[in-house]
């Protein structure tokens, strides 16, 4: 199961995008926290907690929220998980985050990272692991969400596949991508097709007599004419 994150969070009054960029400037990110039969609720959270507890997540991973005054029962003890995180198109940096709250005892669908281990046996004999999928659509009540899936490709051989059918799933985990999907094959080695080399004709050595001309073609009677005779007897 995947280890529940907490950070910091606190309400935030201003809206709009001048408010923002303040906010990022001041070292904080704009967020929202919204769910069903509930409010939404406009939230900042530190950008070092971003950095440091969420950009690096990979899947589904519950998220606890903590008000520092715990005072706030919209926010505080709130467990969520990430619906989007916004990032600058050149920076990178995160603009802003949208949580969304869940029911901890109703089960859901999320996407659990694959985790290929093992050498397959293909790759060994020169041919290419290709994954297909990176995650793997699942059911399974939020307290119960997998940190990843492990998939062993030892026994692949060259144009062997792993579908979803073939994985073991922890108990309480469905998944709800088709059974036949394929997850990692092998691929056979690529081998660039290679023309022979046409032998090139010996130059002739330095000094060798050149080859001599071929003959001009004799006329249809088959006798060559005689040198210093015309024809005709002239």
């Amino acid at each position: 199961m995947a280890e529940t994150v907490e950070i910091t969070v606190e309400r935030r009054e201003e809206r709009g995008t001048g408010a923002a960029q303040r906010l990022r400037r001041a070292g904080k990110i704009p967020a929202v926290l919204y769910g069903r039969e509930r409010a939404t609720v406009a939230m900042i959270v530190p950008a070092t907690e971003v950095v440091q507890k969420l950009v690096h997540l990979e899947g589904s991973h519950l998220i606890r929220l903590r008000e520092p005054r715990q005072t706030d029962r919209e926010l505080h003890d709130k467990v969520v998980l990430i619906r989007e995180l916004q990032r600058h198109p050149v920076s990178d940096q995160v603009l802003h985050i949208d949580f969304h709250e869940i029911d901890l005892a109703q089960r859901r669908n999320v996407s659990v990272p694959l985790r290929f281990t093992g050498k397959a046996a293909g790759a060994v004999a020169g041919g290419i692991l290709q994954p297909i999928l990176r995650e793997l659509e699942v059911e399974c009540l939020p307290t119960e969400i997998p940190e990843f899936i492990e998939v062993d490709v030892t026994a692949l051989g060259i144009h062997d596949a792993i579908h979803v059918s073939d994985v073991k799933l922890p108990d309480g985990v469905v998944a709800v991508t088709s059974p036949g999907t394929t997850l990692v094959t092998v691929l056979p080695p690529t081998v660039e097709e290679t023309k022979p080399v046409e032998a090139a004709e010996p130059a002739p050595a330095e000094g060798a007599p050149a080859e001599a001309a071929t003959p001009a073609e004799a006329p249809a009677t088959g006798k060559a004419p005689t040198p210093g005779k015309k024809e005709g007897g002239e």
